[in-house]
């Protein structure tokens, strides 16, 4: 469920950051490598555990898949989270920078 959760957010990503110049400009080229680059690791964990289990791997317990279902969207939330960081640091439009010297 990890690397199906991860995949797909990569994919989705991957495919707003190449049809929408704005998206661009927000940096979600970033966030779709973080996917990609924890999909690429609950890939290589699938197979070393597949390795180690063999034919068992693809019977998993309720609360196995429900486990990796939390950890999955765990992962992606918390590329989200450092997402949101990037762009309010690198602030691309001058938001932040804006709001903060507003004089009220």
């Amino acid at each position: 469920m990890t690397l199906l959760i991860t995949v797909t957010a990569a994919i989705i990503t991957t495919i707003i950051w190449y049809s929408s110049e704005k998206a661009r400009s927000l940096f979600i080229g970033k966030l779709a490598l973080i996917y990609w680059g924890a999909s690429l690791m609950w890939l290589v964990d699938a197979v070393a555990e597949y390795i180690e289990l063999r034919a068992e791997y693809f019977t998993p317990s309720g609360t196995d898949m429900l486990n990796d279902a939390f950890l999955g969207a765990s992962a992606a939330a918390l590329g989200l989270i450092i997402w949101l960081v990037i762009v309010l640091v690198k602030d691309p439009g001058g938001v932040v920078k804006n709001t903060l010297t507003k004089k009220q």
